[in-house]
């Protein structure tokens, strides 16, 4: 196959093939890899607006540096490099089509050195790239032959968990850029040709009673205080978690910081139904059985909508027709799940006719970001039987 040799990593659709030149190359926006907020992004909001958030903003923002460090130690638990890291955010981010979060990962990745130009090491970052893609756009059909994939090109168990922390973090952190821009009128720039994301198919949810259970990894050691008791203790106590616990520990700061999320005041409002309506919603979409099933078997308020998401789209929205209360917050999450590009305050409006305040539409809004990463650690990293 003829190598396609571009002058440099300045543009957004990077290349998998590694090579060198013999001057220095600029990203499109070499500015927006230097920000101060680097989960929004030095987003345009008055800081007194951000202050209700600030419970799930902060371990937000300590993930993004926790996840993208200026170095990265590598040894032979931990292999993926910080180039991969931020070739894998660019490429979730191209998904997305969030300019803001393209320009950034495009420029940070711009300087980082590239793998050498081996089969071997091309073959990886391909494998790499096209995995991030997958999870990103189309979450369902990843499964055990895709983790093997990744086994196959020399990624580890801590590595295999970190790439799908990364996914799940640049998706959420997208959602919640594409809902400031929205609420605060922001003019964004969309990317075009990029496709809405589809309904998982309906079938693999007429099972009810399907329970989750983690993928067979090789067997990495874990240091002791990474699996202390104290930590699984306290995650027995979040449902989200519960289960993930036991392989996510393996990455146990990143652990600590997704429970401080979970923890957060992002969903301690009294509008529960609408928070279970957007997690049952989202699962749904992104084809999440076993979350759609962990819910549904305690949302019993809420059993019609359950019995009809668990069929076609089309008897969805004949559903939403009958039900125009609930059809704003349907609509909101829909679109900002299956194409957060579009989004727009105008999805925000039906909710605030409703008496809902801005404070609980976002907070509601920014839960069906963190409800799709936890769909893609449920199916990415375990079975569904």
């Amino acid at each position: 196959m003829e190598q396609r040799r571009i002058e440099g990593k300045s543009h957004w659709y990077h290349e998998t093939q590694s090579s060198t030149y013999p001057q220095d190359v600029l990203p499109l926006v070499p500015e927006a890899a230097n920000v101060e907020d680097s989960f929004l992004l030095d987003l345009a909001i008055p800081e007194v607006a951000l202050l209700p958030f600030q419970s799930w903003l902060k371990p937000a923002r300590e993930l993004a540096h926790l996840l993208f460090p200026a170095d990265v130690a590598l040894n032979p638990l931990h292999t993926f490099s910080a180039y991969e890291r931020m070739s894998t955010a660019l490429t979730v981010a191209q998904v997305y089509g969030i300019q803001r979060l393209c320009n950034h990962y495009a420029a940070r990745l711009t300087p980082l050195p590239g793998p050498d130009s081996s089969r071997e090491s091309n073959h990886r970052l391909a494998q790499i790239t096209q995995y991030a893609r997958q999870l990103a756009s189309s979450p369902a059909v990843i499964g055990a032959r895709d983790r093997q994939h990744l086994d196959d090109v020399g990624l580890t168990t801590c590595d295999i968990i970190l790439i799908n922390q990364v996914i799940g973090f640049v998706g959420f952190q997208a959602r919640v850029v594409a809902i400031f821009q929205a609420y605060f009128g922001h003019p964004v720039r969309r990317i075009p040709g990029l496709d809405i994301q589809q309904y998982a198919q309906a079938a693999i949810f007429n099972d009810t009673n399907t329970q989750w259970h983690v993928a067979t990894f090789p067997i990495d050691i874990i240091p002791p205080r990474e699996a202390s008791p104290d930590s699984v203790d306290q995650n027995a106590h979040i449902p989200e978690l519960h289960a993930l616990t036991p392989v996510l520990a393996h990455s146990p700061a990143a652990l600590i910081l997704l429970r401080s999320l979970l923890t957060s005041t992002l969903r301690k409002d009294a509008q529960l139904g609408a928070f279970s309506l957007a997690t049952l919603l989202t699962s749904r979409i992104n084809g999440s059985v076993a979350c759609f099933n962990e819910l549904a078997h305690t949302a019993h308020q809420l059993d019609d909508i359950i019995a009809i998401l668990r069929l076609d789209e089309r008897e969805l929205q004949r559903w939403e027709q009958r039900h125009p209360v609930e059809r704003a917050t349907l609509q909101a999450v829909q679109w900002l799940t299956r194409a957060p590009d579009r989004f727009s305050a105008a999805l925000l409006t039906p909710l605030f006719e409703q008496g809902v305040s801005s404070e609980q539409a976002i907070n509601l809004l920014a839960w069906t970001g963190l409800c799709g990463w936890l769909n893609r650690l449920k199916i990415a990293l375990g079975e569904t039987h």
